[in-house]
């Protein structure tokens, strides 16, 4: 790893911020990307003087394309890439925001596939690794999460189809599945009562929030070895291996209390925000 360059997309926080910090403790250099400037240089300066980070929006395929040329011309190579960024909102798909639920399949998906576009050619120099980051939405979509389910399902069959497409070029690829995970976003949508009591009523072990910096390690152990599936917390393969039976257990569990937690998220107002610091970054009306 020492002196080869990762990028980490959504690197102003949480996730991405902690995949840079560690990557950089392993010798390489990082380029954070992601929308909130200061956070992004706080971040930066966390990892050593070599690192640099640039305001992007992963959704513009013209931005990216422009922050890739920079970033290849300023390091002369990329090694890593990490697909990290990601919003969430939540709420019945009846009463959800159309132009918030949008928001989230572009940036967690579309914002995805403009990132590997843009860096492929640069990994197919390096015969690097693209990583995707997904979740255990992957692997068990929730109601009351359908944008959020919708887009990691789809960035996982993304990476299965990039995988094949680029496997001639040398370039491996990843993905990342995580539970839930104690970050500014899951934080967020704690505050939404209806939302927190709903994820709390989960079977164990999927009704726990775990901690960030062990999660993000065993990632980082998988990243190191260009592993095709990584997992964030060591239950998650079970899952993986049982996933043909869990949207039937899912409905039967939703069958018996999803009403009490639609009532009361409709009775708070059934708010269609992006959910913590992050996706007010990406809120749609704070955006041209």
């Amino acid at each position: 790893m020492n002196g080869r360059v990762a990028v980490v997309t959504g690197a102003a926080r949480g996730l991405g911020a902690l995949f840079a910090k560690r990557l950089s403790e392993r010798g390489m250099r990082v380029a954070l990307l992601g929308l909130e400037p200061e956070e992004l240089a706080k971040n930066a300066a966390d990892c050593g003087p070599e690192a640099t980070h640039w305001e992007v929006d992963v959704t513009s395929d013209e931005e990216l394309a422009r922050v890739a040329s920079k970033i290849k011309e300023h390091y002369g190579r990329v090694d890593i890439v990490i697909a990290n960024a990601g919003i969430a909102t939540g709420g019945p798909v009846e009463h959800s925001d159309p132009r918030t639920f949008n928001r989230v399949i572009e940036v967690n998906l579309l914002g995805s596939v403009a990132t590997a576009r843009a860096f492929l050619p640069a990994l197919r120099e390096s015969k690097g690794y693209y990583f995707q980051v997904a979740s255990l939405a992957a692997l068990c979509a929730a109601p009351m999460m359908a944008a959020y389910c919708a887009s990691k399902s789809g960035v996982e069959a993304f990476a299965h189809s990039l995988r094949a497409e680029v496997a001639h070029h040398g370039v491996d690829v990843g993905i990342g599945y995580l539970s839930w995970t104690d970050t500014d976003m899951v934080r967020g949508a704690d505050e939404d009562a209806a939302l927190r009591d709903m994820r709390a009523s989960l079977p164990f072990p999927a009704n726990r929030t775990y901690p960030l910096e062990p999660t993000v390690d065993r990632l980082i152990r998988g990243i190191e070895r260009r592993r095709a599936h990584v997992y964030g917390q060591p239950w998650l393969p079970f899952l993986q291996a049982g996933r043909a039976i869990i949207p039937a257990t899912i409905t039967r569990h939703a069958r018996r209390t999803l009403a009490e937690f639609e009532s009361r998220w409709l009775a708070a107002g059934g708010s269609n925000r992006l959910v913590g610091a992050g996706g007010a970054a990406n809120d749609p009306s704070r955006r041209p």
